[in-house]
């Protein structure tokens, strides 16, 4: 990507434009995997292929319905 912007002409006082490659290069750098093992406080992503291994809904318990009447606002009737 950054080739496009290499001999482009540079009017303009605003650096971050000239500056460009320099970001284009360091999200390159930045979007790479670390080598080594996984931290101990994190677990290892679960295999994609493995159906059981896949995200498991929660119910919330606050969205749950009580048996209780909700308060009515002042002048308003049922």
């Amino acid at each position: 990507m950054a080739e496009l912007f290499k001999d482009a002409p540079k009017t303009g006082k605003s650096p971050t434009v000239f500056a460009f490659p320099q970001v284009v290069e360091f999200l390159g750098v930045a979007g790479q995997p670390v080598q080594g093992p996984w931290p101990p406080h994190q677990e290892p992503r679960p295999d994609p292929t493995d159906i059981d291994s896949g995200p498991v809904a929660i119910p919330d318990p606050a969205g749950q319905p009580t048996d209780q009447p909700t308060a009515q606002p002042p002048g308003v009737r049922p």
